[in-house]
C-alpha cells in the first residue's frame, strides 16, 4: 500500500498546506490560517459564512462557503491510473476542501475499504506532523467513511473521507482552534452522492477478476499473477 499511501497523503493535503504554506511565507498579510495565540482556551465568537451548493460534474453536492473552483489531473500508479479533482476555498482564514480521487476498480477491489480510509487518514497525520486527537467511523448513503480530528502546529483539522465504488471522497476544514471554524460540521455533513455506484468487494464482479481476491498487500499489482490459473491448460487430453 506503499504508493497509495503517497497518492492519499498528497491528494488529502495539496490544496490545503499548499495555501497555507503559500501564505505564510514572505507574506506581509494575514495567514490562510489566520494567526491567534494558542494560548487562548476559549475560541473567539465569530459569524457563520454562508455556504452554497457546490454540483459539479463528479455526481455529488456539498454546501461549501466561497466560491471554489475545481483542479483536476491524474496520477499513475502500478494498478493503472488515478483521476483526481479538487475544490477549495478560504473564507474569514479558515480552509475547506472536498477531493475526489477515482481509482482503478480492480486496485479497489483488491483491498478492504478500511484500507483506503485509514491510508487517508495516516498520510494526512503524517504530512502534518499530528497527532489524531479523536476518530470515529461514519457513513453516507451506506457507503464506508471515517470521521477525525488531527491536532498539529499547523492548526487544527477537521475531515472526513468516504470510499464510493471506486472513489475516495475526502473533506477537510483546516483552522486555528483558538479562532474556530463555525461553518466545519456543516460542510462535512453535507455531501450527497448523485447516482452513486454499487460498492466494489471481493464478492463483485471487479473483485473476481483482482487477482482472485488476493490480499491488500498485493495492491498496485493485481495482474501480477495474471495466467497463473491456467498453468495446466492442454494437459487434459494425453497424447495417443
Amino acid at each position: 500500500m506503499s504508493s497509495l499511501s503517497r497518492l492519499l497523503a498528497a491528494l488529502v493535503t495539496l490544496s490545503l498546506l499548499g495555501a497555507a504554506c503559500a501564505t505564510k511565507e514572505g507574506a506581509t498579510g494575514s495567514s490562510s490560517v489566520e494567526e491567534v495565540s494558542a494560548s487562548e482556551s476559549t475560541p473567539v465568537e465569530r459569524a457563520k459564512p454562508q455556504l452554497q451548493k457546490l454540483s459539479p460534474p463528479e455526481n455529488f453536492s456539498v454546501m461549501i462557503p466561497g466560491e471554489p473552483q475545481a483542479q483536476r489531473g491524474e496520477v499513475a500508479i502500478p494498478g493503472g491510473k488515478v483521476t483526481t479533482a479538487a475544490w477549495t476555498s478560504n473564507v474569514d482564514g479558515v480552509l475547506y476542501s472536498i477531493s475526489t480521487a477515482d481509482y482503478p476498480e480492480k486496485v479497489v477491489a483488491a483491498n478492504p475499504a478500511s484500507a483506503f480510509l485509514n491510508e487517508g487518514k495516516n498520510g494526512l497525520v503524517n504530512q502534518l506532523k499530528g497527532t489524531i486527537k479523536s476518530e470515529e467511523d461514519v457513513t453516507v448513503q451506506g457507503y464506508p467513511g471515517k470521521s477525525f480530528v488531527v491536532s498539529s502546529d499547523a492548526g487544527e483539522v477537521k475531515a472526513r473521507n468516504f470510499l464510493v465504488g471506486p472513489r475516495l471522497y475526502t473533506l477537510l476544514v483546516l483552522y486555528n482552534p483558538s479562532i474556530g471554524a463555525p461553518a466545519a460540521d456543516d460542510f462535512l455533513t453535507s455531501l450527497e452522492l448523485i447516482n452513486p455506484p454499487p460498492a466494489i468487494g471481493p464478492g463483485s464482479a471487479a473483485g473476481a477478476a483482482a487477482d482472485g481476491g488476493s490480499p491488500a498487500s498485493d495492491a498496485g499489482s493485481p495482474a501480477s499473477d495474471a495466467g497463473t490459473g491456467t498453468t495446466d491448460a492442454g494437459t487434459a487430453t494425453p497424447r495417443k
